[in-house]
């Protein structure tokens, strides 16, 4: 079992495939690495040597920052954006599209499911 980068790449598939399961690998930097690691890409996980593991491991922390790492320094510049203030901050704390889109209709991802209006009680008559 290929494990890399505290992730277990799974078993029965090719190799620039299961790199992109560690956070901050696409597709595009998976090739480039498995190059420079010098191991084919089409090859299986469970088909690699120690000695390929031991290459594509050294290879991805000369390249720098994935998985714990990275989340770290995300969740960081999140927080400075939300302490100072500005506007990009400020839609993070609420909750709503950072980008511009549009929140009248849309963006229920963002904001979460619909919160419906509550049906006021009908007044008994006696």
């Amino acid at each position: 079992m290929a494990r890399i980068a505290g992730v277990d790449l799974p078993q029965n598939k090719q190799v620039w495939v299961g790199l992109t399961y560690i956070y901050g690998i696409g597709q595009s930097r998976s090739t480039q690495m498995l190059d420079k690691a010098g191991v084919e890409a089409t090859t299986k996980v469970k088909d690699l040597t120690e000695d390929e593991v031991r290459r594509i491991r050294t290879v991805i922390q000369e390249e720098g920052r994935v998985e714990g790492d990275l989340r770290k320094e995300i969740s960081q510049n999140l927080k400075r954006l939300m302490e100072i203030g500005c506007y990009r901050g400020v839609r993070h704390r609420k909750a709503l599209p950072v980008r511009g889109q549009r929140t009248h209709t849309n963006a229920r991802t963002r904001k979460g499911p619909r919160r419906g209006a509550v049906a006021g009680r009908k007044k008994v008559k006696k």
